[in-house]
This record gives C-alpha cells, sequence and structure tokens, in this order.
C-alpha cells in the first residue's frame, strides 16, 4: 500500500524566534534533537519522516495505540484521508485545551507519501469488515487496541482499515519501522505544504491547488 501521512511543520518557525544566526540556530536545533528519545534501530536507515511516530510513547491513545505505548506510524491512501485524520486531531487539540476554546489556529503541515510493505491484515476485507461498527467506532477504541495487540503478538507488520473521520477511505497503521520504505526515489520529492486554519467550529486545509473543510 503506499499512504500519505501529514505532520505539522513549524518547528523551523519557531525555533527562529529564539535564535538571530543560523550557527545558533543549527546549536538550538542540536540540543532539542538530544533532548527526544532514541531512535527506533532499523534494519537499514530510515528517512526521519518515517521512523519519528516510533520514538515517542504518547499520553494520549489513538486507535489502534493504548495511551503510553509504543508509537505507530499512520497514514491513509489518498490526500483527502491523510488531511480528514489531521482535521480531526486539530479539533480534538482545541477542544481539550481550555485556553485554546475561543482561538483560530493557523498552521503549516507537510503531507508526505510513503510505500507500505510486509506482513498485514485488511480490516475492510472478510471476515474482518463485519467487525466493521467496532473499527470505526468514533471514541471507543476498546475492540481495535484488542485486534492490535494481537496482531503484533502474531508478528503482523501493519494493518489497513477504513477512516472513522473520512467514512469509505482506506488508512494504514504500521507498528514495525521496518516496513515502511520511500516511494521510488525520494520521499522528500512527494512533500506537499498545506496550510490549516482550526477553531473548535471548523477546520479547514489549503494546499497543492485542493482546499477541504470538515465542520464538527
Amino acid at each position: 500500500m503506499n499512504a500519505w501521512r501529514g505532520v505539522e511543520a513549524q518547528h523551523v518557525v519557531s525555533t527562529m524566534r529564539l535564535v538571530d544566526t543560523p550557527e545558533e540556530q543549527d546549536l538550538l536545533e542540536s540540543l532539542l534533537e538530544g533532548s527526544k528519545p532514541a531512535l527506533p534501530h532499523t534494519a537499514r536507515p530510515k528517512h526521519y519522516l518515517l521512523i519519528t511516530p516510533f520514538r515517542y510513547n504518547p499520553a494520549h491513545a489513538s486507535r489502534f495505540r493504548p495511551p503510553r505505548s509504543k508509537g505507530q506510524w499512520y497514514g491513509a491512501e489518498n490526500i483527502y484521508g491523510a488531511c480528514a485524520e489531521v482535521a480531526y486531531w486539530r479539533h480534538r487539540f482545541i477542544i481539550d485545551s481550555m485556553g485554546l476554546q475561543d482561538e483560530v489556529l493557523l498552521t503549516e503541515h507537510s503531507f508526505f507519501r510513503a510505500r507500505i510493505e510486509g506482513t498485514s491484515i485488511d480490516l475492510m476485507s472478510e471476515p474482518w469488515v463485519r467487525a466493521h461498527t467496532a473499527w470505526t467506532h468514533g471514541s471507543g477504541y476498546g475492540a481495535t487496541h484488542a485486534v492490535a495487540a494481537a496482531a503484533r503478538e502474531r508478528e503482523v507488520q501493519w494493518l489497513s482499515y477504513e477512516s472513522a473521520r473520512a467514512p469509505a477511505e482506506r488508512c494504514a497503521v504500521v507498528f514495525d519501522p521496518d516496513c515502511l520504505f520511500e516511494p521510488g526515489a525520494s520521499l522528500d520529492r512527494t512533500i506537499q505544504r498545506w496550510a490549516c486554519k482550526a477553531s473548535r467550529s471548523s477546520v479547514m486545509l489549503t494546499g497543492n491547488g485542493q482546499s477541504f473543510v470538515w465542520n464538527f
């Protein structure tokens, strides 16, 4: 499967507010990198965008990962599905932060494409699709956490599933960074720059000649 993923792209802009020279910028970036958890070991060197999620144990739960467990890589088969996932988490960020609930957040995001290979299960096919309601529940992750745990015990490397945020769109969750690859010559050549405007009532993403809006 080829999959798109969107990540926030403000780190350079944020740190530039604190420095006055390129040398200070490099030093600050080095200090920040040194404060992060180590990158996971992989059989071959990987682009940092492919392995970054695996270095963290986020406090919040995601669809196939309980809180404070090993990070996973999420992507969607097309750019709309990837944007829908970003929009949902942007909105969650606002409504979960009391000080931001009346704010409008403007952020920049990078969307890139990766190739996923390896042992997998397709939750959109038989017999798995019979539990479609459980896999796509809006907020209940009990069933998806259970199937992910059982899959990992059996050395399944990734799952494909229907997006809960963009029905009928196919998404993927990757447990093993060794099954992620750059698509063709270079991942960097696939990167698209998108702008996001988010509030507690709507999220709009614009980039590459397209615009999508979600109302909440």
